[in-house]
């Protein structure tokens, strides 16, 4: 259930005894105009593997992009990474599992490209088990958007997902709060207690399982209703108390 926004800054303190779990675009890095132009820097990085060593490997990005997409950012970093909402993980190991691709996804992404081609600034993104529709550049295009989706939606009986001026049809039976209670579930995570950062609707339910397992979530950006318990402005407020919490955790 969401509540009124939260307001209160986290503490430093909060990743003692921890498992940290980490939103991407928005949260660790700002948004772009389109999913590629998104960069990792050093300090990012370097703090992602200091967070590691500090918490023994109880580290995870939790993202609606795929896994190799984050790889691609990253390199060989060895962190936890749930992908597509949750449907793909790789854990810090190299272990990795996958679902079915279903085969309705390939008549998605044509149509989304063929909606895509008459309007500029509409972006089709191609994903292992989804296919997104991005409007930010056609912020006017939003109910059209939207009115494809619910029909495709309705028709290959795939979820609906909608995000920051975007909506994506992918694989079910999954997001980002089942992929944290299946990761707390185990070892490195087990017996410890969940933070979770992120910035859009689609980490809501990631917010709402870390608080059922006794922990916090962190909203990132302006004021809204949220089931976080704390909220930090931004991206670079975000790194900033990464880089402090990690000073202090033990």
């Amino acid at each position: 259930m969401t509540t009124p926004s939260p307001d209160s800054l986290p503490p430093v303190t909060l990743l003692r005894g921890a498992a940290l779990f980490l939103d991407f675009d928005g949260t660790l890095v700002e948004l772009a105009a389109r999913p590629e132009l998104v960069s990792v820097d050093d300090r990012l990085a370097s703090l992602l593997d200091r967070l590691r060593t500090k918490l023994d490997n109880r580290v995870a990005i939790i993202s609606g992009r795929s896994v190799d997409g984050i790889l691609a950012m990253f390199g060989p970093l060895p962190i936890t990474i749930a992908g597509s909402h949750g449907l793909e993980v790789q854990t810090h190991d190299g272990m990795r599992s996958l679902p079915e691709r279903p085969a309705a996804l390939d008549r998605i992404l044509n149509t989304m490209k063929d909606f895509a081609k008459t309007t500029p600034g509409l972006l089709v993104e191609e994903k292992p088990f989804g296919a997104a529709l991005h409007y930010r550049g056609a912020p006017a295009m939003e109910p059209q958007a939207h009115a494809l989706a619910r029909t495709l939606a309705d028709e290959t009986a795939l979820h609906l997902q909608t995000g920051k001026m975007m909506v994506e049809l992918r694989v079910g039976g999954g997001d980002k709060g089942s992929a944290l209670r299946r990761l707390m579930a185990s070892p490195p995570m087990a017996g410890f207690t969940p933070v979770f950062l992120g910035d859009d609707d689609t980490d809501e339910p990631a917010m709402v399982a870390a608080t059922d397992l006794g922990g916090a979530g962190i909203l990132i950006g302006a004021p809204r209703d949220s089931s976080a318990r704390y909220r930090l402005p931004n991206v670079d407020a975000t790194l900033a108390w990464l880089e402090q919490a990690c000073e202090v955790t033990a």
